[in-house]
């Protein structure tokens, strides 16, 4: 737990993390331990002989703006996907998609994604931006509010959650709540279900349909914590939990300018109810992109990609391909740092403890992130590089301020209230124009021979 802890630390300066999610990120290198088998090859030969033409890295891939815009095919994607396939249709490197996207489950879009790109795409290879709820097991016995569109309510249950409340649901119980539109108005008074259960979280997976109707009812769940027959007498504070998936105030589709995303719903929600009550809105858990619990279980997919591969060499690197710097590139980076974090530590901690350190790569070939595993516990990757591609929300003619108080007159910032803005975030290890541009530049990184 003192290794953990040591390594969120670092991530404070970004964004503060909840108890929760701590404990979130400790069950995540728990399972780590149980999914990864290390080498225990004798010496640096031995090793190197046995990981030849295994892949010590695995890619991230954002979908919308990068492989698609709204439903249609970005051409460089198809070729960039028949790079990474061998004859008979199997990745030669690990892949997981990485999207915000929560409007739906890891099936459908692996489907998609098989018929779009024409590669076979399985559902452990999709992470939606809700994913990560599935280790939250403290509230899946609780009453859960979900917002958003889709079948909100069958991604819950699929998520863990046993008791789950529809924003219909709610407004059935409490007709009289929703009264913006006067078409929905109910023409005759109807009594409140007195029945219905408190509500006791409200998990938001993605923008609704009808923004009035949720932002109203969510708030007034928040006012009246979880009675919202009741009347306003003094509003608790801390509120109900809220636990919000996908932080995008825009996204990519086929119109030529960004538009709202779940991010732009998150900040008329914090608006409003700061406006009544005088306080701040907080979050109990933010998941999805740019979050550090997002990379955490992407990296956790990668490497159990890996092992049912057969593939035991160390991954070593993940690139993370994106079209939107405030989500994709902002949170590459501040998992490469948190990961740059994690090595130092390990090394003072050997030191500390009066053993040798060797130089980086030295110890028998292995990474840092599993040469640390004998002492601190953890496996992870070295590094995490971020690569920005021009095909969505990121044009080449955008510039970022180098110093973040410019950010209000020369450029907004566009990421969430609760992480800061810091250039070196959004700026990207590597620019290129496209999806098969960016798979170029990796296999020359990692000296991987083109198909």
């Amino acid at each position: 737990m003192a290794a953990l802890r040591t390594r969120f630390n670092s991530f404070k300066t970004g964004w503060q993390q909840s108890p929760h999610l701590l404990a979130l990120n400790g069950r995540f290198n728990a399972c780590r331990q149980r999914c990864i088998s290390l080498s225990k090859c004798g010496n640096n030969n031995n090793r190197n002989s046995l990981f030849k033409n295994q892949p010590t890295f695995g890619l991230l891939f954002d979908i919308d703006g990068v492989l698609v815009r709204g439903r249609t095919l970005i051409p460089a994607a198809k070729e960039s996907f028949k790079k990474l396939v061998d004859r008979n249709g199997e990745f030669q490197v690990p892949v997981v998609f990485v999207t915000n996207a929560g409007n739906g489950v890891r099936q459908a879009k692996a489907e998609l994604l098989s018929q779009v790109l024409e590669v076979e795409v399985s559902q452990d290879q999709v992470m939606l931006s809700h994913s990560p709820l599935r280790m939250l097991t403290q509230y899946h016995n609780k009453n859960v509010l979900v917002s958003g569109q889709g079948p909100v309510a069958e991604i819950a249950q699929n998520m863990g959650f046993q008791h789950v409340v529809t924003i219909e649901m709610l407004r059935e119980a409490y007709p009289l709540l929703d009264v913006v539109d006067q078409n929905r108005r109910p023409k005759e008074q109807i009594p409140p279900d007195k029945d219905f259960p408190r509500i006791e979280a409200v998990i938001l997976f993605g923008e609704p349909i009808r923004w009035e109707t949720n932002l109203q009812l969510i708030v007034d769940l928040l006012l009246t914590n979880g009675y919202p027959a009741n009347p306003v007498m003094s509003p608790p504070y801390p509120h109900i939990p809220v636990l919000a998936c996908n932080m995008d105030l825009m996204w990519m589709a086929e119109a030529k300018i960004p538009r709202f995303g779940h991010g732009s719903f998150l900040v008329c929600l914090e608006s409003i109810y700061k406006k009544i009550t005088g306080n701040e809105l907080k979050y109990e858990a933010l998941i999805g992109k740019p979050s550090l619990i997002t990379y955490n279980y992407a990296e956790l997919l990668v490497r159990q990609q890996a092992k049912s591969r057969g593939w035991s060499g160390p991954i070593r690197r993940l690139y993370a391909i994106g079209d939107n710097p405030m989500a994709d590139i902002y949170g590459a980076n501040l998992y490469n740092h948190s990961l740059q974090s994690a090595q130092r530590s390990r090394v003072q901690a050997k030191m500390k403890a009066g053993q040798v350190v060797e130089e980086e790569g030295a110890e028998a070939g292995s990474p840092a992130g599993e040469r640390g595993g004998k002492l601190g516990g953890s496996c992870h990757a070295e590094s995490c590089r971020s690569i920005l591609v021009c095909t969505g929300v990121y044009s080449r003619h955008e510039e970022l301020p180098s110093d973040p108080h410019e950010s209000v007159t020369q450029r907004v910032f566009h990421g969430h209230r609760d992480f800061r803005f810091d250039p070196s975030l959004v700026e990207a290890s590597y620019v290129v124009q496209d999806v098969n541009e960016a798979v170029d530049l990796i296999f020359t990184q990692e000296n991987w021979p083109l198909n």
